[in-house]
């Protein structure tokens, strides 16, 4: 079993970067509909999960996450145009990384020792 793996993490200055955490927390707000269920699936606080959608909302253009407050009929969240489309092309630029650079990472892995 190959346990070698790639991990991008861009860069946007000094104050912001977006790598496979927040792309992973936008897929689980995604597929759990809530910021807090998310945050449970990733095995991360509630706090830390706001913080990292807060993050990313004041980092970009558009917000990417889009949240309703909780009461009688429970609150949620979901992936706004802008959120779905970041999350698309960081997995394509992962993809085209993994490509591009998969006979360099053959080569470092035959230089480890077994």
């Amino acid at each position: 079993m190959d346990l070698t793996r790639l991990r991008l993490r861009l860069y946007f200055g000094e104050d912001f970067m977006f790598g496979p955490g927040k792309a992973d927390l936008l897929e689980a707000i995604a597929a759990e509909g809530s910021i807090s269920a998310a945050g449970r699936k990733m095995k991360m606080s509630y706090k830390r999960a706001w913080m990292l959608v807060e993050a990313m909302n004041a980092a970009f253009r558009d917000p990417l996450i889009d949240s309703t407050r909780g009461g009688p009929q429970g609150g949620g969240a979901r992936l706004t145009e802008a959120g779905a489309q970041v999350l698309a092309h960081y997995r394509a630029l992962e993809a085209v990384v993994s490509d591009a650079g998969a006979a360099q990472i053959d080569g470092l892995t035959t230089l480890l020792k077994d």
